[in-house]
């Protein structure tokens, strides 16, 4: 084909004429550009609306359940977020109850008694995890 016979057109979609008048008929916008914009006022006013939810307190209690989450997702307990799977790594796990037993060595004597009582429950449940994981 001659670049001739390929043409085009052009439509001029301004509100005012040459002369800075507003034109008595402005044509309509396209169907599918009123619909590309809308989504996007939507996704705006939703992503405005919806604030990320407030985190955990911090303190202590919270610092051992967060490592506890770690340990039971590397043993297999719980479900990858991203992808819905679940999959072990075991040396992952262990370095995670270790560093539980570790704090509560560090820790001991400054712990409140509902502390080193949440403490040595997730540790014993979890080392028991971990046996029958391993074993």
């Amino acid at each position: 084909m001659n670049e001739e016979e390929k043409g085009f057109i052009i439509k001029d979609r301004r509100a005012f004429d040459e002369s800075g008048e507003l034109k008595r008929e402005v044509p309509p916008e396209p169907e599918s550009e009123r619909k590309e914009e809308a989504p996007r006022e939507t996704r705006e006013t939703t992503e405005e609306k919806q604030a990320p939810p407030p985190l955990p307190e911090v303190n202590f209690t919270s610092l051992i359940f967060s490592l506890s989450s770690s340990a039971l997702f590397h043993l297999g307990e719980v479900a990858d977020p991203q992808t819905g799977e679940k999959k072990q790594d075991l040396p992952l796990a262990k370095h995670a109850i270790d560093t539980i037993a570790m704090l509560r060595e560090k820790t001991e004597g400054n712990l409140t008694d509902e502390e080193k009582k949440f403490i040595e429950n997730v540790l014993a449940d979890l080392r028991w995890r971990y046996v029958k994981a391993a074993g």
